[in-house]
């Protein structure tokens, strides 16, 4: 991924680290996706994919966190 692009966290390869750029919705699932510590300005990197693609594990402040891929495309991300 090229600095500065922004792309959904769902399509950032596995061991790629990102800097998370906004949470796009105003729904509980985005809400969700806040209080878990998605939150602008906060480094995720992509741990692993499930054999079928869903869920991603993701490494966030220090802990891991398991989201669906739809819920993963609503965070836009930019590299670094």
């Amino acid at each position: 991924m090229a600095a500065g692009v922004s792309v959904s966290l769902d399509s950032i390869a596995v061991g790629d680290t990102a800097t998370v750029a906004d949470v796009l919705g105003d729904d509980a699932v985005a809400l969700r996706l806040l209080e878990m510590g998605l939150t602008p300005g906060i480094s995720v990197r992509l741990v692993g994919r499930a054999p079928l693609g869903d869920p991603l594990e993701l490494e966030v402040r220090g802990y891991r966190l398991s989201i669906r891929r739809a819920e993963a495309a609503r965070i836009a991300v930019t590299a670094g």
